[in-house]
């Protein structure tokens, strides 16, 4: 029974680690500067890495606009056919999927002038843990072994394991033996 709950502790220890939430990243467009003219916005998106997760927020002034486009409206500075557009001069956009996101400044002029970001989106990177080692040094004496409907093997490190045939199997340190022991 000690062994069944000892590798339900590890499944679980296994499966908390994998669905551990990785934590978003909200990054504010252009910095301090905003989502606003004069500002080099291939520059400002060089250098970060955009996970699936993570949001964009634009902030500007009510001339401003923020248009998602397609790739040939965003070479041809159309807001015309935007997939989305913002005007509510604090915008956050999910970014939920891996791919290439096209973003415009739908005022007149204004995509023409540089007010324009393409971002590229990676998959959510995963949240992992580093492994710990808690195994004991073996013991200078042979373990000893009993005959029953369990089975037992022990690892050159000194690692048990008990179970039945086609049981989970749980490792463990074997004691260490006590001087003077057998």
């Amino acid at each position: 029974m000690a062994a069944i709950m000892a590798a339900g502790l590890v499944v679980l220890a296994l499966l908390a680690a994998v669905a551990a939430p990785a934590h978003a990243t909200d990054y504010v467009v252009g910095d301090s500067a905003g989502w606003a003219s004069g500002v080099d916005y291939a520059t400002w998106a060089s250098g970060k890495t955009f996970a699936a997760g993570d949001n964009l927020v634009f902030q500007y002034s009510a001339m401003h606009t923020v248009a998602e486009v397609s790739s040939a409206d965003y070479s041809a500075c159309s807001a015309s056919n935007s997939i989305q557009s913002y005007s509510d001069q604090n915008t956050k956009v999910a970014l939920t999927a891996p791919g290439t996101r096209y973003f415009i400044c739908g005022a007149p002029g204004h995509c023409g002038n540089g007010m324009k970001l393409t971002v590229t989106v990676a998959a959510a990177a995963a949240t992992t843990t580093p492994e710990t080692s808690t195994s004991t040094p073996a013991a200078t004496t042979p373990p000893t072994t009993t005959k029953s409907t369990s089975t037992s093997s022990t690892s050159s490190t000194g690692a048990a394991a008990v179970g039945r045939p086609g049981s989970v199997w749980a490792f463990w340190p074997r004691p260490r033996a006590s001087p003077g022991s057998p």
